[in-house]
């Protein structure tokens, strides 16, 4: 039935008259970035004002990323409405999850790093470790959709889409240099060096991230990250940009009580290299297009504790992404966005599949946004993708929505959208088997291969505005997602009789809705202040294997800065999270709670400038994170910038 009126509505706007098409749409200026709603680049392929965007959207800046005292992305999630962060490398990085306690692995969700997607093939399909691609330093930005965007980027795009966007090679000249030291063995460095002129500038960075991890986990961890960007303009018309990197995520993990997951250290070797070439072919047409490819490999064996037999979990993978596309502005009331996108991943493990063949999925994507303005006040968002995959049906994901500009200043947005995910690699061909001396074959996943994608409708009322006269911002979101076909495990029916464990199967179990509600308020009460303030309900509807009740997921978020006299700067964030679901457990997390603190002094040292900064994690008592074994405990560290005038 939803799906009937979601269609009928994309036909009856369609139908519009066109003449409406003659009212005018003010241009996009370089002041919009900069704007309390700024521009974002990311929700629908197109620039857009944040009034104008066909979803909610967070955007964490520059200010926010710098003051917060957090040291990777997955933190700065705690700052997002409706946002779970996780500090475990346990699940193979820190990571974020939307809306769910879904799973360990965040694969309802798609991470993007300059438009590049950052999803990882490797074992249930991930973002975590792409979360970790560039250091805080390199980030100008961090673009957040709350709320399924397939229509956008297809598969991946479940319930939203995270966009890390890197700074500028023209604001990174010169040698930059961090430092930082403290409780828990705390040992992060970052070296930069900037250089170039108008027609060619390059940076290139260094960094490490490094402690002994949670309390109670198998750390410690280290990130060493190398990234290189190059920004050329061969002609008034073209800009090309070119990015290399490698990371090392390298991580203690397992427990001494699992037999089957025992202390072992594990490492993931991820390396990507992307070029972006646009033309600006008129004043109102440009062309972009995108290649990209990542190779990833994964080294993780222990032995056995009941079998004492070796386990080698370990794969390679690899993703490579061609996609073009052409941005119009047809007439002064509507623009659009239309291309295509060819996306190859492949995952190599004999562990996972029985077999040292190559395992692939093949996507091809056709996508579309229009940008209609209807009226003066009245902004229509329309758009779609079609997608085919190599081991699932062909999809096709739409949105409308509305928006309602009731007064300067004050929008109110309404519309729906689907969205789906196709099983992993893994959930579609696992064929997990140990030679056990004495025993013989024991299998822990032998997949049917009787898996489909997940589907997801929503329908969500929003509202955003802007009171000058107070220096104050809201944005609320009021939200339904219908899931249907969620993937789960269950005894696998190709289990053979006498075997010593049970292994499972991945089968389409659950339909469920998630409701809720969710705002964020930025507030500047006086001269070089800020508070920002979210909070959100969500009910999710569900339960892990039908174990445990449905828990609300209630969280709350504060950041405070404030620029003081003689160069001091003061900030704080806390983070609340009510009782939930651990992921993929049986167990109910109790409530807990989190206060940072970050006091900094701006300085000059000879022609460069410096700030020392002192942060405090987690002032009040220690908190459990990911399971009831591990915590994450009070500690300080001291941080030293040095960069140039």
């Amino acid at each position: 039935m939803h799906s009937l009126i979601f269609h009928r509505a994309i036909v009856a706007a369609l139908l519009l008259p066109i003449p409406l098409l003659a009212q005018t749409r003010a241009p996009v200026s370089e002041q919009d970035y900069y704007a309390e709603f700024p521009v974002v680049l990311s929700a629908a392929r197109l620039p857009q004002r944040q009034q104008d965007v066909p979803a909610a959207m967070t955007v964490i800046d520059r200010d926010m990323i710098r003051m917060s005292g957090a040291r990777d992305v997955a933190d700065l999630l705690r700052l997002v409405p409706g946002f779970r962060a996780s500090q475990s490398f346990e699940a193979y990085s820190p990571q974020g999850g939307y809306h769910t306690n879904m799973t360990d692995f965040s694969n309802h969700i798609q991470v993007m790093v300059d438009g590049r997607s950052v999803y990882s093939p490797l074992v249930l399909g991930s973002t975590g470790s792409g979360l970790q691609t560039v250091a805080l330093d390199d980030i100008e930005r961090i673009e957040v959709l709350r709320g399924s965007n397939s229509a956008s980027y297809g598969a991946r795009a479940f319930l939203g889409t995270i966009n890390i966007v890197t700074r500028d090679t023209a604001d990174t000249l010169g040698a930059f240099a961090s430092v930082a030291r403290g409780d828990n063995n705390i040992q992060d460095t970052l070296v930069r060096l900037g250089w170039g002129d108008e027609r060619a500038r390059f940076r290139l960075s260094a960094d490490r991230r490094s402690d002994r991890g949670l309390e109670g986990s198998s750390g410690p961890v280290q990130v060493d990250r190398f990234n290189l960007r190059a920004d050329l303009h061969p002609s008034v018309s073209d800009t090309l940009e070119f990015r290399l990197g490698q990371s090392n995520n390298e991580a203690g993990v397992g427990f001494a009580s699992e037999v089957g997951n025992l202390p072992r250290y594990r490492l993931i070797t991820t390396s990507y290299a992307q070029l972006d070439w646009r033309r600006q072919i008129s004043a109102n047409q440009e062309l972009q297009l995108q290649a990209s490819s990542t190779q990833e490999a994964l080294r993780d064996n222990f032995l056995h504790g009941t079998y004492g037999i070796l386990v080698d979990t370990g794969a390679r993978a690899s993703s490579d992404t061609l996609m073009l596309q052409h941005t119009v502005v047809a007439s002064p009331a509507l623009r659009l966005v239309w291309g295509g996108e060819l996306r190859n991943e492949r995952l190599v493990s004999q562990a996972a599949f029985g077999s040292s063949a190559d395992f692939v999925n093949v996507f091809r994507r056709l996508f579309t946004n229009a940008e209609w303005r209807l009226h003066e006040q009245l902004l229509l968002n329309l758009g779609g993708l079609w997608e085919s995959n190599s081991i699932d049906t062909d999809r096709f994901a739409p949105r409308a929505m509305l928006n309602w500009q009731v007064a300067k200043g004050h929008t109110l947005r309404y519309g729906v959208t689907s969205a789906y995910r196709p099983p992993s690699l893994f959930e579609k061909y696992s064929n997990v088997w140990y030679s056990v001396p004495g025993v013989g074959l024991v299998a822990t996943h032998l997949s049917t291969g009787n898996v489909s994608a997940e589907r997801i409708n929503s329908r969500e009322i929003g509202y955003l505005g802007e009171f000058s006269h107070k220096a104050v911002s809201v944005d609320v979101r009021l939200f339904e997602e219908e899931v249907r076909d969620f993937i789960r495990t269950e005894q696998s029916a190709l289990m053979p009789p006498g075997q010593p464990i049970n292994a499972v199967d991945f089968t389409n179990q659950s339909n469920f809705s998630i409701r809720g509600a969710e705002y964020q308020l930025s507030w500047k009460p006086w001269t070089r202040g800020r508070l920002i303030f979210s909070q959100a309900y969500v009910d999710t509807g569900w339960n892990n294997q039908g174990a445990l009740p449905t828990l609300p997921n209630v969280t709350t978020s504060l950041m405070a800065m404030q620029r003081l006299p003689h160069q001091f700067e003061l900030s704080l964030m806390y983070n609340q999270l009510e009782r939930a679901n651990y992921p993929g457990l049986n167990q109910i997390a109790p409530a807990m709670s989190r206060t940072d603190l970050r006091l900094a002094k701006r300085m000059r040292w000879g022609d460069h400038r410096a700030e020392l900064s002192l942060v405090l994690q987690n002032l009040g008592p220690a908190y459990q994170d990911y399971v009831a074994d591990f915590y994450f405990r009070r500690q300080a560290y001291l941080m030293l910038r040095v960069e140039p005038k």
